[in-house]
């Protein structure tokens, strides 16, 4: 599994240096958790979620089964239609899972002080490179999927998906209702085939 993270982490450093030149002037800084409560889905791909999913088993127990209800506690209030914050937010609005955290959050940032009259400002250009780069993600992962990251850990924890997963396989009948009724993407219909 370690090549393919690594590629997870290529991407993730080409748009880092993609958008350097951005960032530098960003309104972001520690604490500033906008987005990690009111900006929207934190989407990420299963890969990024099996990622996740190996750093939870290294937390400590306590902590671990606190996440893991934070996970849920995310998931049941996004099936009700009712906003979340992140399930890794710290009550100090530092990021629990910070060196690891997925795309979604790596995307973001923003020109002006966010809030619930400003959403984040980013430049067209960086917009443009995320969206190449999520592409990418999901072209690395092909028989994986795209979804809310407390609904796409929950797959990773359902035995029978990962056991698919994780043997390579790619059977989207078996999360048809739960992806439809969660937004749940299958990464090789996002990708533009090949010519």
């Amino acid at each position: 599994m370690t090549p393919i993270l690594d590629k997870l982490t290529e991407i993730y450093d080409l748009h880092a240096a993609r958008t350097a030149q951005f960032r530098q002037a960003a309104a972001c800084a520690k604490g500033c958790a906008f987005c990690c409560t009111d900006a929207g889905r934190i989407d990420i791909t299963t890969l990024e979620g099996l990622r996740m999913r190996q750093h939870l088993r290294q937390v400590p127990r306590p902590q671990r089964a606190a996440l893991e209800n934070a996970i849920d506690r995310d998931a049941r209030r996004r099936e009700k239609g009712r906003p979340s914050p992140c399930p890794f937010l710290l009550k100090n609005m530092a990021c629990r899972i910070y060196d690891i955290r997925p795309f979604a959050c790596r995307r973001i940032y923003s020109m002006k002080r966010c809030g619930p009259e400003q959403p984040p400002l980013l430049h067209r250009e960086a917009m443009a490179w995320a969206d190449e780069a999520i592409a990418s993600l999901q072209a690395l992962d092909p028989n994986g999927y795209t979804g809310h990251i407390s609904y796409i850990l929950h797959m990773l924890d359902t035995p029978a998906f990962l056991t698919t997963y994780l043997a390579g396989a790619f059977k989207p009948e078996a999360v048809m209702m739960y992806g439809r009724t969660h937004g749940i993407v299958i990464n090789r219909m996002m990708v533009p085939a090949s010519t």
